[in-house]
């Protein structure tokens, strides 16, 4: 990361930091481990559910309202929600809230794993705040994104062609419980819709065509009484002439300086078009043919990223060096750092590269009114902001505090599976920058505004660490200096008596 304009922090003694609290980010990693021969226990029924993929993007995003009747004989809070193995791992951003009360806040959710491997399903444990009473009923709206989950069909089309994404899935949203009526509708990105599957009229409630048709919106059932596992696969074939923009990796660092009133922010980006592949060679010429009537174009030509007001010193850096063909423009209400790569990342194409600026540090700290402490909100994942949308399959997020940072705790809502505190330790640094890392999976940028909260204390003796440590170096060389200057290294005769 760029220095940042400082002398920031710190003489007071050395001392402890205290582990992290974990407040709203719950790590999704499996706190149950259940027998391959698990089923969910059937003390719920799905009165009415209705799922909506939305294709807009470069990946799915889904969105299932479902009313969830207990018919055990006791209370129940324990819903499970079933994916295949082979699609947990890609599923994003999971929150389940009340429909009907969707300030209560996401609910707790958690992976639960098996002991074998061979299970073709698993399992998301999503725990109700109150149980529910036998018979009660509660409406559930839980929301995910799929990542990676698109493929383009055909494989390879030429450099101008459109390009067809293809998505697979179940007509009946799988459940682990009884669904007495439900349907899915999908939303595409146009009407251009050459491919679908169609199934017999008599398969859905109403016995019309499946899947009815409404403009660019498709909709399969209503199905009634649908038991628990039971899938129908359907697929459809969609023009998406758009680049789908994956990042295998996001590496962000936020560098926070007391002495100098600074945020210094650092992006590292390894990114990726999962597009159609070209069939053939790429044309320089005809691209230059098609950048004056800008139609268009699965290749990935450009990224906008937001920032916030005040934002100054904006750089853009790939593998070679400094990228001259990008634009910074600051603002009252948000500045824009615009993005051009050195080449068009044509499906298949991959093109990593770095960004980073400074900004006013008083506008993301607060002190509080306890003693010596402080709150710093910051955005988990910022990034560039486009219609298609971008996928972040690895983002790790490293905050850097000054020395003498102690009491150290954190929230953020946004799903995250590992964090750790330990010393980042720089020039003229004495025991070291608390340093806290975060890790996330399976993001995507409608996240990118989500806070990240960090409070810790700062003893105001601390902030005079950095000046006496460079005030005794400076010292030590002009005191070095001196003794050295005054050595008599002369060669000369010695004077008899």
């Amino acid at each position: 990361m760029r220095s940042i304009p400082l002398i920031s922090s710190c003489v007071a003694a050395l001392v402890s930091f205290a582990g992290a609290e974990l407040n709203l980010s719950q790590p999704l990693l499996s706190k149950q481990v259940l027998l391959s021969t698990f089923k969910p226990p059937q003390v719920f029924k799905n009165a009415n559910l209705v799922r909506t993929t939305n294709l807009d993007k470069g990946y799915p995003r889904e969105t299932i309202n479902v009313i969830v009747e207990n018919i055990d004989s006791k209370p129940q809070s324990e819903y499970y929600l079933p994916f295949e193995s082979s699609l947990i791992s890609r599923v994003g951003g999971l929150e389940v809230r009340d429909k009907k009360d969707a300030e209560k806040g996401a609910f707790k959710v958690e992976v639960v794993g098996y002991d074998a491997e061979s299970s073709a399903t698993e399992y998301y444990l999503i725990h109700l705040p109150d149980p529910l009473s036998p018979k009660e009923q509660q409406t559930l709206s839980i929301t995910y994104s799929v990542l990676s989950t698109l493929n383009p069909v055909p494989a390879q089309i030429g450099q101008s062609d459109k390009q067809y994404l293809q998505y697979t899935f179940s007509a009946y949203t799988p459940s682990a419980y009884l669904t007495e009526k439900q349907k899915t509708k999908i939303k595409f990105p146009n009407s251009d819709v050459p491919d679908y599957t169609t199934l017999p009229a008599e398969s859905n409630a109403e016995k019309k065509a499946d899947p009815q048709k409404q403009g660019s919106t498709f909709t399969y059932g209503p199905y009634n009484s649908i038991p628990a596992g039971a899938e129908e696969l359907v697929s459809v074939r969609y023009e998406f002439t758009k680049p789908l923009t994956y990042a295998s990796l996001l590496e962000r660092d936020i560098e926070v300086s007391h002495w100098g009133g600074n945020l210094a922010i650092e992006e590292r980006y390894w990114l990726e078009n999962k597009g159609a592949h070209l069939k053939n060679q790429f044309s320089r010429v005809d691209w230059q043919k098609t950048s004056y009537m800008n139609p268009p174009t699965s290749a990935l030509k450009g990224l906008n990223l937001p920032l916030h007001p005040g934002a100054v010193d904006a750089y853009f850096t790939d593998d070679i060096g400094n990228v001259s063909t990008s634009r910074f423009r600051p603002g009252n209400r948000e500045s824009l750092l615009e993005l051009k790569p050195r080449y068009p990342v044509f499906g298949g194409w991959k093109y990593s590269f770095r960004v980073g600026w400074n900004a006013n540090l008083s506008k993301y700290l607060r002190k509080l009114s306890t003693g010596e402490s402080y709150a710093l909100k910051v955005p988990f994942l910022e990034g560039p902001r486009s219609p298609e949308g971008i996928q972040y399959s690895r983002v790790h997020l490293r905050v850097i505090l000054p020395e003498g940072t102690t009491n150290l705790k954190f929230s953020t809502s946004v799903p995250i599976v590992d964090s750790q505190i330990d010393i980042h330790k720089t020039f003229m640094d004495t025991i070291g920058r608390t340093a806290l890392s975060i890790h996330a999976i399976n993001l995507v940028d409608e996240l990118r505004e989500r806070d990240l909260i960090i409070t810790y204390d700062y003893p105001w003796a601390a902030g005079f660490r950095k000046p006496i440590v460079v005030s005794l170096g400076m010292f030590s060389v002009f005191a070095a200096a001196w003794v050295v200057g005054n050595l008599d290294t002369s060669i000369g005769k010695k004077k008899t008596a």
